[in-house]
């Protein structure tokens, strides 16, 4: 609702081409300030500069804004630039003094949340989130923080799975996770959670580098723990070993 009541209020909303057409329907009437891929700091840099310049302004981001979006970019420029930033104060959209900027944070819902609703409950244990894109962090990075996490036996979530140019690098996640845990573990597939073409697929770490995946495709990969049951994906808390949960005979 937060997030509702501010693109009603503000005077200009900033956002990539696909999310600014999301939300149109609640943004008629406004100043929009819209940028393909790839466009993201001269997306940032224009709605910066036009809050700097009186008019409130926000920036769309799919999910929420903190996970693999905008929100630290935002906040990352107006470091660079040395522009004063403050919290809101009550429930104030934008007060600015001179180079002077409040910014506020709106949590949305991310896919890790909005696919695991779809999944059932893969993510009640210990998780890790891991974007398989090397545009902005390098593929040696990536790679141990998968042997860590793999290791760790995290249930974990791919993020930016594989585009058109980067068509391997779930291969090698598969590869390196096949050290730690069972072929049969269940992974989840999930397209457009929560969106028109939305999918939902279940397989398991041995098929998934068969398995349709893009860009808008979130990956659920259990851990030793995880389980599949009817059409649900579960990783068990730990209460069935605290405390007694009678079965049917």
């Amino acid at each position: 609702m937060r997030a509702h009541e501010i693109l009603k209020k503000v005077d200009v909303v900033a956002g990539y081409s696909t999310y600014i057409d999301l939300v149109k329907p609640l943004i008629k009437g406004k100043k929009i300030i819209s940028t393909a891929m790839r466009k993201e700091v001269d997306r940032v840099e224009a709605a910066i500069n036009t809050a700097l310049n009186g008019q409130s302004c926000a920036i769309v981001s799919s999910g929420d804004a903190g996970i693999y979006a905008m929100a630290g970019l935002a906040l990352e420029v107006c470091q660079k630039k040395k522009i004063r930033i403050r919290k809101p104060a009550a429930k104030n959209i934008s007060e600015i003094d001179g180079n002077e900027l409040t910014i506020e944070v709106i949590p949305g819902i991310p896919a890790l949340c909005s696919g695991g609703a779809l999944l059932g409950a893969p993510l009640t244990h210990d998780f890790a989130v891991i974007s398989l894109s090397d545009l902005l962090t390098p593929w040696n990075v990536i790679e141990s923080r998968l042997e860590a996490a793999g290791k760790a036996d995290f249930v974990i979530v791919l993020y930016n799975p594989k585009s058109k140019k980067r068509d391997w690098q779930l291969k090698k996640a598969q590869e390196i996770m096949l050290k730690y845990r069972d072929k049969s573990t269940p992974v989840g597939i999930i397209t457009n959670a929560m969106r028109d073409g939305q999918e939902v697929e279940m397989t398991t770490l041995e098929h998934l580098d068969t398995a349709s995946v893009g860009m808008l495709t979130t990956v659920f990969i259990g851990n030793r723990s995880t389980f599949t049951y009817c059409d649900f994906m579960l990783t068990p808390r730990g209460y069935s070993k605290k405390y007694e949960i009678k079965a049917e005979d």
